[in-house]
């Protein structure tokens, strides 16, 4: 099966910087994240695509493999291809490392000599029997939804939110280490080998964690070496005024602790404002929709309106027709990104009278008499 092309799937050139990835990949999380579309399989599995996409591109070293090879394993290593296999039973002899950093390497794998010299020193460069090289490491960031109601969203308000992160092992301090008993090596999961994938060549080699004993001397008993540890924590998150559905909140320093003393990730928070049943938001406007009576329209009025601050005066002309908007400055949403107030629309709807004894109906009938334009008229002559 062919690799999924990650650029495209994030909407960005191959020669795309991290910033332009990061941005393409926050919009598109933002448009297709499951808490905004409940209920939408193809959503959902649109944002796994996304987010996988972004998994391989947003970090250097998998970029650099994908853009080398084409592809790039969950595991970590680059997969998707079945080819030669070169075990720890058989080693390295009997084949002829020399061709694939020669230009025959370089058409038989598609890709420059350099590439297979990048990817070994990549891979062996992080040290071996049981040793990490590994600097510091940003952890990584966090992806949340969040539901607020009309009126949070509205006013802003403050919410916990529970989310499960990484933390830095309170036995170990993140080293990882702690006088401890051998672990279960958490690169190979125990088996002391990793595979690696060039072109259409399989290679299993011992685990450069473990040295390819599959266990990790002197490891911490509670984080099995890895120096970090999952735990449910509650953050308090402040919902500013006005935010509205696809906003994304950050909360610095909440995503998982980095790895080799790095810093934190950051959590992410995708908003999904509930709607209201009588106010519409759009933007920072709002809108409604308000019935008023012939009379009101005909001789004009004042009438009292619904905000989200609560009545106000609207003064309707006379001669209104039904559908016409006007606009109330200033009462819609706040926006606090620009210090700004939005204005509330309100669309007239006409109401005709009801007809409950022979008077109303007398005055109809003289009303109809004294003004007996036909209101469809400008309509024929369109038509």
């Amino acid at each position: 099966m062919a690799s999924p092309d990650y650029y495209e799937t994030l909407g960005v050139a191959r020669g795309a910087k991290p910033n332009d990835i990061r941005k393409a990949y926050r919009r598109l999380a933002r448009k297709f994240h499951p808490d905004l579309n409940p209920g939408d399989k193809s959503a959902e599995e649109r944002f796994k695509k996304i987010q996988e996409a972004y998994d391989i591109l947003g970090d250097p070293k998998k970029k650099q493999m994908y853009d080398q090879f084409g592809f790039y394993s969950a595991s970590g290593a680059p997969g998707g291809q079945e080819g030669f296999r070169a075990g720890p039973e058989m080693g390295f002899g009997g084949f002829d490392f020399s061709d694939l950093f020669s230009g025959a390497g370089s058409r038989a794998t598609g890709g420059s000599s350099n590439a297979f010299r990048d990817m070994f020193s990549q891979f062996f460069s992080r040290g071996a029997h049981g040793t990490e090289a590994r600097g510091p490491e940003r952890g990584s960031d966090l992806e949340y939804g969040l539901s607020v109601d009309f009126w949070q969203a509205i006013r802003g308000t403050q919410v916990r939110l529970d989310i499960n992160r990484q933390e830095v092992c309170d036995v170990c301090g993140g080293s990882g280490k702690h006088g401890g008993q051998s672990a279960v090596c958490p690169e190979c999961n125990g088996s002391g080998t990793v595979t690696q994938i060039a072109g259409a060549m399989r290679f299993s080699l011992s685990c450069p964690r473990c040295g390819g004993q599959g266990r990790l001397r002197d490891s911490c008993e509670k984080c099995h070496g890895d120096g970090r540890l999952s735990k449910a924590e509650t953050v308090e998150v402040r919902i500013p005024q006005g935010v509205k559905s696809g906003d994304r909140l950050r909360v610095p320093g909440k995503g998982n602790s980095g790895a080799g003393g790095g810093a934190a990730g950051d959590l992410y928070i995708t908003v999904r404002v509930e709607p209201h049943p009588f106010f519409q938001r759009e933007g920072d406007d709002i809108e409604i929709r308000v019935p008023v009576t012939v009379s009101e329209t005909g001789l004009g009025a004042k009438i009292e309106v619904p905000t989200i601050d609560g009545r106000a005066l609207l003064k309707v002309p006379q001669g209104t027709h039904s559908g016409q908007r006007f606009r109330l400055r200033e009462k819609g949403v706040f926006n606090a990104r620009k210090g700004v107030r939005g204005d509330q629309i309100v669309e007239v709807l006409v109401q005709s009278p009801k007809v409950r004894d022979e008077r109303t109906k007398e005055i109809l009938r003289e009303l109809a008499t004294l003004n007996p334009e036909d209101p469809r008229a400008e309509l024929w002559s369109k038509v």
